[in-house]
C-alpha cells in the first residue's frame, strides 16, 4: 500500500503513473472524485472487479458503476440511449449524475449481476479525469466498507480499506461530499433511484419533467347513423357518446330531438297535426284510406345504428442504489 499526493503539481505526474500501472496489473486503487472518494479497478478485468467487491464486503448482486473520462464514451458503452439521457449527460457531465443505461452487449466485461445494464458517470475532478483518460473506463464504487459512511478523504478510505488497495491518491477533502444522483433510464418514464447532490428540481428546470408519464390521448370514435325507412316515427336508437373522455361506454340518446319540432315522434303524434303534415285529401277519400293502406311517411331523422365498440443501496455506495463517486 502506498499513498501519493496529487495536490502537489511536482508529484502529481508520478502519482498518476503509479495508479495507471496498478490498474493495468489488475490491482485496486483509491482516487478522489468530486462527490466522495472511490475505490477503482479495471472495468474489463473480472478478477479486479471481484477484488473490488470483496474489499468493500459486497456481493455480485451490487455491481459497481463505471467512471468515464469523456462523454462520448457513453455511446460506446451503452445502446438504446434515450434522447433525454444524452441531454442529461450534455447538461450535467462532468458532475454528480449517474445514468443507468442498457449495456452494449458486445463488451467483454463482467461487472456482476447487472441484468444487462451499466451505470455510467463522468466525475468533475481534474485528477480523476486525467487518470480515466489514461486508463480508460474504471469500475468505481465509494471507498468504504459495506454499511460504513462514504470516505471524504484519503485517510477515511485507508482506514476502512487498508491493504486491500495498492495505491491511494490523495486529492484533499472531497469537494461536494455527497453521493451522486442516480437515474434509471431503462424504464419509462425514467426514475430517480437515489437523489444525491443533483436535485430533481435542478433536472426538471433544465429538461422539463421527464419523470412523469404524459397523459394518454382520449380515444375518439366517429359515430355513424343508418336511416330505417320502415320506421315512420323517426325513433332514434342508441349511439356512442364520444364527447365523454372519462369512459367509453355506449350511451342512449333521447328518442326525440326537442330542437326539431317538425319531425313527428312515434307514439306522440297529434292526429290533427299529422293530417296537416301529410296533406290528407277530401272526406270521401279518407274513408277509402281507413279501409285500405295508409301512405307511409319517411322520417327525416331515421334510425341510428349503435357502433360496435368491442375491441376487440446501501446509500453510501456507488452501485444501483449506492453512492456513485463514480
Amino acid at each position: 500500500m502506498s499513498v501519493h499526493d496529487t495536490q502537489n503539481p511536482e508529484s502529481r505526474e508520478d502519482a498518476l503513473q503509479t495508479a495507471v500501472d496498478a490498474v493495468r496489473e489488475g490491482r485496486l486503487i483509491v482516487l478522489p472524485t468530486d462527490t466522495v472518494y472511490g475505490i477503482g479497478a479495471d472495468a474489463f478485468s473480472a478478477d479486479a472487479v471481484d477484488a473490488l467487491l470483496e474489499a468493500k464486503g459486497r456481493g455480485r448482486d451490487t455491481p459497481p458503476p463505471v467512471l468515464v473520462g469523456d462523454p462520448s464514451v457513453l455511446l460506446a458503452l451503452a445502446v438504446d440511449v434515450p434522447e433525454y439521457a444524452e441531454r442529461l449527460a450534455e447538461e450535467f457531465w462532468p458532475g454528480p449524475l449517474t445514468l443507468i443505461l442498457t449495456a452494449q452487449p458486445s463488451l467483454t466485461w463482467d461487472l456482476g449481476e447487472t441484468r444487462g445494464t451499466v451505470a455510467l458517470r463522468m466525475p468533475d475532478d481534474e485528477v480523476a479525469l486525467e487518470l480515466l483518460r489514461r486508463t480508460g473506463p474504471l469500475a468505481v464504487s465509494s471507498a468504504n466498507r459495506h454499511g460504513r459512511p462514504a470516505a471524504l478523504s484519503v485517510l477515511d478510505a485507508a482506514t476502512q480499506l487498508g491493504d486491500s488497495v495498492e495505491v491511494y491518491l490523495d486529492g484533499g477533502t472531497a469537494r461536494i461530499g455527497t453521493s451522486s444522483t442516480i437515474i434509471d433510464t431503462t424504464v419509462e418514464p425514467p426514475e430517480i433511484v437515489r437523489e444525491g447532490a443533483l436535485s430533481r428540481e435542478q433536472i426538471v428546470e433544465v429538461l422539463g419533467d421527464i419523470f412523469t408519464a404524459p397523459e394518454p390521448e382520449p380515444a375518439q370514435d366517429d359515430a355513424t347513423a343508418d336511416v330505417d325507412d320502415s320506421d315512420a316515427g323517426g325513433a332514434t336508437g342508441p349511439v356512442e357518446n364520444s364527447s365523454d373522455d372519462s369512459d367509453t361506454d355506449i350511451r342512449t340518446q333521447p328518442d326525440q330531438d326537442d330542437s326539431d319540432p317538425a319531425v313527428p315522434t312515434a307514439g306522440t303524434t297529434d292526429p290533427a297535426a299529422a293530417a296537416d303534415a301529410i296533406a290528407l285529401p277530401s272526406e270521401p277519400d279518407i274513408e277509402d284510406i281507413s279501409s285500405g293502406e295508409q301512405p307511409a311517411t319517411e322520417s327525416a331523422a331515421g334510425n341510428e345504428t349503435p357502433l360496435d365498440t368491442s375491441a376487440g443501496e446501501d446509500t453510501a455506495d456507488g452501485e444501483r442504489t449506492e453512492s456513485a463517486p463514480g
